[in-house]
This record gives C-alpha cells, sequence and structure tokens, in this order.
C-alpha cells in the first residue's frame, strides 16, 4: 500500500479528535443529487468544517491512489496476493480492466454470453431435463456471499413489474445452510422433473454447499436416475475436474475468478446465472449496467474540488442555514464513508441500521450486514500492525414500517446508533383505496420522512410541558434527538436501481477500509471456527461409528458433545437372515426422505443389499439377506428390551409371506429409524 503509516498518527486524525470535542452540532441542508436519487446528509453530526477536515484525512490516508490502484487491478488483497475486480464484472464490453496486465472484461463477457445463451435455452424450453419436461424451478446451492446477495437481488426483483412478467410460471430458491430443515423446504413442492439445480462452489470442495448438492444430487438421482444429474445439475465454479467427477458436465460450468470475493460475487456468474435463469438476461444485464454506473462515478471521484464553504450558507430570519448542494458530486460515496468513519472512530458508535422503507428491500440488511461486517471486521492494519482503535461496524435492519414496532425503541432512546434510511419514490406495486387520506405508499413514506427528524431533534421537557403531558411521564417521553442518519431517495425500484444501490454500499465499505488502513478484501475471521468444526465432524463420525469416548476438547465442550452424543444414542438389534422389519418414520424424524431413500441410507451401514417387499409412503417393508445391524433411534422407548418392538416374521428372501401380530406392550408411538448412519 501507499503507507505503512497508521493513520491514526497523523495530524489530520489527530485534528479531528480535538475537533469533535469541540463541535457537535447537525448541518440544516447538505444533499447532493445523481441520476434521480437524492443523498441526504443534513442528520449527520458534522459541520462543513467537519466534511473539509475529512476529506483531508481521506488525502493522508492516500484514498485516491488506493482507489486507483483497485481500479487498475493491482493486487491489494496482500494477504492472498489477489486483485480486487468485482467492478470488472459490470463493466461495458469494450471497458479495458486489467489484472497482471490483462484485461478481464473479454473474458467477463465471454462468461456473460454463455449465461445469455443457456439461461435464454432453458427459458425457452430448448434445454429440457431427463423426462423431457421444461426446467421451471431453479434451486440455487451457496453459501455466504453465494447465498445472500443473489437472494437480495432475487427478492427486491419480485415485485417488480417488469421481474414480474418475466417470471411467470418460474420460481428460484436458495438452498445456504446445512440444516436439513433448509433442504426439506426447498424441495417441498418441487418436482425433480422440472428442477434445474445451480450448484455455486468456486473450488467445489465448500463443505457445507457440497453436501447440500450432493443431497440433492440424490434427490434427483433417486426420482430420475444418476443419468439426469448431468440434465438437472449445473455448476458455477472453476473446479472443472470435480464438476465432472460429480457428474455435471464441465461444459455447464459457468467460471468466475479469484480476483472476486465471495460477499462481492453477486455480478458473477454466482448471481447472473440463478437470476437469469429467472428473470431473463435483458432484466439482469438493467442491473448490472446500475452498479456500473455507480463505480464510474466513484472511480472519477476527485478531492480537491467541490468541496464547499461558508460561502455558500443563506441566512433566514431566526437562524443561519448552512445550505450545501453538491449537484453532480463523484465523491457522494466517498463522503458516505468518511461519514462512516466519523461515526465509528470518533464519536464511538459501533452499530448502523439499514433501514430500508419497502418491502422488496428486505434483504439488504444481510447482504450488508456481510459485505461490512467481513470486510471491515479486523484488528489489525493491512501490514499487520495491531490496531488501537476500533474498526467495522455491527450491521443490522430491518424494512420500515417493521422495524419501527421491533428496535427503534433503543435507537431513539436507548443506544445512539447511526441510521441509514433508504426510501423509494415509486413503489413497485402502488395500491390507492377509495376514502383513504393516503396510498399505501403515502402511509410508508410518512413515517420514512418522519424517522429520522424524530432522531435528529428528538422532543425536550420543555415541549412536553407545553403540551400538558403529565410531570411523572415527562423522563419518559423525552426523546434526547441529536441521533445521526443518512437518507437516500431513490426514483424508483427497478434493477437499475438495485444494482445502484448495491454499488453504493459496497464502494462506501472500500472506502471506510482504506481509510482505517486495513484489508477489506480478505476474511481470515472466519477460518477458526470451520477448522474446529472438523475436528467436532470427526470426533462424531468416531463416537457413532466405532464407540470412541469424546476427548481432545476442553471441558465445557466435552460435556456438551456428550450430553449431545446420549440424547441422539443408537441402539443396535441383530437379526438372523430371511426376517422382516415393518416399522413406521414419523413427520420430523425421518427429514423428509422418501422410503426409498431411506433404503439407500442403510444399504452402505448394512453392508449387503436390501430387498424391498413394499414401498408404501409409511410403512417400510425390507428385509436383509444375512445378519446385519439395523440401529434405530429409541430416545422415545420407555425401556430397552432384548424382543424388538416392530412387527417380526420369517420369511423367505423372496418376499413377503406372513407377518406376526405385534405384541402387547409395543410402544404405541414406535421410535424412528435414525436417518444418519
Amino acid at each position: 500500500m501507499a503507507s505503512s503509516t497508521r493513520i491514526c498518527d497523523t495530524e489530520q486524525w489527530k485534528d479531528l479528535k480535538h475537533w469533535i470535542v469541540m463541535r457537535h452540532a447537525m448541518l440544516d441542508v447538505f444533499y447532493s443529487e445523481f441520476d434521480g436519487m437524492l443523498l441526504d446528509y443534513s442528520r449527520q453530526l458534522a459541520t462543513l468544517e467537519t466534511i473539509d477536515k475529512l476529506f483531508k484525512l481521506a488525502e493522508a490516508a492516500c484514498l485516491k491512489e488506493k482507489i486507483n490502484k483497485m481500479f487498475n487491478g493491482e493486487r491489494i488483497n496482500s494477504t492472498e496476493n489477489r486483485c480486487v475486480l468485482h467492478v470488472a464484472l459490470r463493466a461495458p464490453r469494450d471497458a479495458d480492466i486489467k489484472c497482471d496486465g490483462k484485461n478481464v472484461v473479454p473474458d467477463v463477457w465471454q462468461v456473460l454470453d454463455k449465461i445469455k445463451e443457456f439461461s435464454e435455452r432453458v427459458r425457452s424450453g430448448s434445454w429440457v431435463g431427463a423426462t423431457g419436461k421444461a426446467l421451471k424451478d431453479i434451486i440455487s446451492i451457496g453459501i455466504g456471499g453465494s447465498f445472500l446477495g443473489p437472494l437480495f437481488v432475487h427478492t427486491a426483483l419480485q415485485t417488480e413489474p417488469e421481474a414480474i412478467e418475466c417470471a411467470r410460471g418460474r420460481q428460484l430458491r436458495f438452498l445456504a445452510n446445512v440444516d436439513p430443515v433448509d433442504v426439506a423446504r426447498n424441495i417441498t413442492g418441487m418436482n425433480p422433473e422440472t428442477t434445474l439445480v445451480v450448484v455455486v462452489s468456486k473450488t467445489f470442495t465448500t463443505a457445507e454447499t457440497m453436501l447440500n448438492a450432493r443431497t440433492l444430487r440424490e434427490w434427483i438421482s433417486s426420482a430420475l436416475g444418476p443419468k439426469a444429474v448431468a440434465k438437472h445439475m449445473v455448476a458455477v465454479s472453476t473446479n472443472l475436474p470435480l464438476v465432472e467427477k460429480f457428474g455435471i458436465d464441465p461444459n455447464n460450468a459457468f467460471a468466475f475468478w479469484d480476483w472476486v470475493g465471495g460477499r462481492y460475487s453477486v455480478c458473477s456468474a454466482v448471481g447472473v446465472l440463478p437470476l437469469s435463469l429467472q428473470y431473463g438476461f435483458s432484466v439482469v444485464e438493467k442491473f448490472l449496467k446500475g452498479a456500473s454506473s455507480i463505480d464510474q462515478h466513484f472511480y472519477s471521484a476527485t478531492f480537491n474540488q467541490n468541496i464547499p464553504d461558508k460561502s455558500m450558507a443563506t441566512r433566514n430570519n431566526t437562524r443561519e442555514v448552512e445550505f450545501v448542494h453538491f449537484g453532480f458530486m463523484p465523491q457522494h460515496l466517498v463522503l458516505l464513508g468518511l461519514l462512516s468513519v466519523w461515526n465509528v472512530s470518533f464519536h464511538g458508535y459501533p452499530a448502523r441500521a439499514i433501514l430500508p422503507y419497502s418491502q422488496a428491500l428486505e434483504k439488504l440488511a444481510p447482504h450488508i450486514q456481510q459485505v461490512s461486517m467481513e470486510s471491515n471486521g479486523k484488528q489489525v492494519s493491512i501490514d499487520g500492525v495491531v490496531l488501537p482503535y476500533e474498526t467495522g461496524e455491527i450491521d443490522f435492519g430491518e424494512p420500515g414500517t417493521n422495524g419501527q414496532h421491533s428496535f427503534y425503541q433503543l435507537i431513539h432512546q436507548g443506544r445512539v446508533v447511526p441510521c441509514d434510511f433508504i426510501g423509494v419514490v415509486k413503489s413497485q406495486q402502488p395500491v390507492y383505496l377509495k376514502g383513504e387520506v393516503v396510498s399505501n405508499h403515502d402511509e410508508l413514506m410518512s413515517n420514512f420522512f418522519a424517522q429520522p427528524d424524530a432522531l435528529a431533534f428528538g422532543k425536550t421537557p420543555q415541549q412536553l410541558q407545553n403540551e400538558n403531558v403529565p410531570q411523572h411521564l415527562i423522563p419518559h417521553k423525552t426523546f434526547p434527538g441529536n441521533r445521526p442518519s443518512f437518507c437516500l431517495l431513490l426514483p424508483s425500484l427497478s434493477a437499475y436501481n438495485i444494482g445502484q444501490l448495491l454499488a453504493i454500499y459496497e464502494h462506501r465499505i472500500a472506502v471506510e477500509g482504506f481509510i482505517w488502513g486495513i484489508n477489506s478484501f480478505d476474511q481470515w475471521g472466519v477460518e477458526l471456527g470451520k477448522s474446529l468444526a472438523s475436528q467436532v465432524r470427526n470426533q462424531l463420525h468416531a463416537s457413532r461409528k466405532k464407540g470412541e469416548p469424546v476427548k481432545g476438547f476442553n471441558f465445557s465442550t466435552t460435556t456438551m458433545l456428550k450430553r449431545y452424543l446420549e440424547k441422539t444414542a443408537i441402539h443396535v438389534i441383530r437379526r438372523p437372515r430371511g426376517e422382516i422389519f415393518s416399522f413406521k418414520l414419523y413427520p420430523g424424524h425421518s427429514e423428509g426422505l422418501t422410503s426409498a431413500e431411506m433404503i439407500q441410507r442403510l444399504e452402505p451401514t448394512l453392508g449387503d443389499p436390501l430387498y424391498l417387499a413394499s414401498i408404501p409412503h409409511l410403512p417400510i417393508h425390507f428385509v436383509w439377506t444375512h445378519g446385519a445391524t439395523l440401529r434405530l433411534h429409541h430416545s422415545r422407548t420407555p425401556s430397552l428390551s432384548p424382543r424388538p418392538c416392530f412387527n417380526v416374521g420369517a420369511v423367505p428372501r423372496t418376499g413377503f409371506t406372513r407377518r406376526k401380530e405385534a405384541s402387547a406392550d409395543v410402544p404405541p408411538d414406535p421410535p424412528a429409524l435414525l436417518p444418519h448412519m
């Protein structure tokens, strides 16, 4: 990087530290406009002098130089020795953005063209599934940035009029969590014959993603046969050998590159492929163009001009009003990041609330939560020096007005939490009811305009006294105010605007990291937990399969593991050849598996093929050919008996002959078969 000097050691940082002790006022009118968007900073705890000092801090941090290095393809992700070029993913076809001297834009568009061609084949019905049916249902498997970013865009587009028409008759779901409940929710109501699965894993080794991928591969192959996998599964990956070994045709693998960080990958095949399959490439291309428009203006930002001064202030009859209109101002994105640093590092506010007054943006906060907290939640500088100041923000949020009935109490009268209010001029789905005072959208936006003022100006005891509020309630109804926020008003929520919103946050977060002098593009903090989980996984396997005791963990973890193993204990019953068991799988115990899938899980454990006598949905009947071990969950069994609690009868290998009636002491609620063997 440009300098190894800690930003906190510069005169500009020290000047701001001194400045915050002296000044604590808000600007009255302070906003900028771009491409129909209005950004209002008036309610930040910053004056014109503060803004000037923040831009001087940016110069001291060599911010412009760092931005240029990112766009020029230098390896600014030094800990992983990688370029950071997510801006190339949405660059125009004729752009020139280099990594190691090579223009990567043609490679990007080669993949985009491939996605366009493939998605059009699927959507038109020229690419069909194994049984000849059109593939109208998409399940995208990925985790982290491979899930949160695409889900945010999908949710925002679901109610956009053009996108609705393009997606009619289709559905898109995202499978991320390794919890089998997430699998069950995703495949419920889905037909393997009409489902296309997109597996997103750069290396094709991500533990959670690949387990989910194998689960859905089993779901498809058990219904349609193993050869159906090639017609019903595609990949977003660079590891073609593993893709092919998995059963996916390498020609149906869509590439992305190591200069794309996971949380910045929504504009790559990670997001573009599933979104194009759902909405068509033309809609997604508008999203990319929106993001690109912000990229270009961010890159053109200059910090030595258009900085306002006191000469722009006007006066009314009662007080001085500082009126600042930046107009066409590329550095408004820089200012967003600078004000975040101002709130975190100088005011000491650790959190930020993202409050979109649009239900379509309900997944914005979770996505920005990852982009921000994974990027800037660091304890050392990019040179590995421990920092004496905090970096990053605790991001959370909920759409208005839902959040008002959840956590706004705290942000009004509890902790100070800087807020991002995001509003939309034109609703995606306007409703006008006869006789109502305002439309539904006007009701929503009334709250959007009111809440920032309530936070900024509050309500004083004197005002409450003037309203004749009882004295004992005045302390409870006092609002301290002086709580910072900024407002972003979008003209609409089209695919183009959604792309702009995404890029605004991405660049804002990068500015924060550049100022703090950290590496915003690695994520070593996620590695330790994954490593420890691998140790636990090995222990669970050893304890379940070999009966080995829990060892090698601290007392607390050992205690919890023992309890978990005890409560999921497996009772072993050995039966001679030729017998048949009949038992029931109860909802919630079988992980949503069909009878055939359960049999397939049992075969490797028993070590010999199982011969199915009958496959009704419930119960399951099967026979094995020699003495083998059948494992049954017994946590709901009152007592363990050497005699099995199921219908048992001697039958030949070829099938059913007779079945003995269950004895009187059979529990009325027999145990469920343990699905993980």
